[in-house]
């Protein structure tokens, strides 16, 4: 499932980023990669949503999130 499909105030695991090189860059280096724990804070699936990781809150685009995989906690 892909980031933008998550539920708000629900815990997700990265299991794939695909977006151009150097968004994806960008992303690693505010430490959102691969086996990064997510959380969803609010997804009001209009536009952007607001998750946080590593301690601090983003708000990412519906472009982004869209290109984000990610699964469930409990399936790992």
């Amino acid at each position: 499932m892909t980031l933008k499909q998550g539920k708000s105030n629900q815990s997700y695991f990265v299991t794939n980023i695909s977006l151009e090189l150097n968004l994806m860059r960008r992303l690693e280096a505010l430490g959102l990669t691969q086996g990064t724990r997510i959380l969803i804070l609010n997804n009001e699936k209009k536009g952007s949503l607001t998750v946080k990781f590593r301690g601090t809150r983003f708000a990412i685009g519906k472009h982004i999130a869209q290109n984000i995989e990610v699964s469930e906690e409990s399936q790992l």
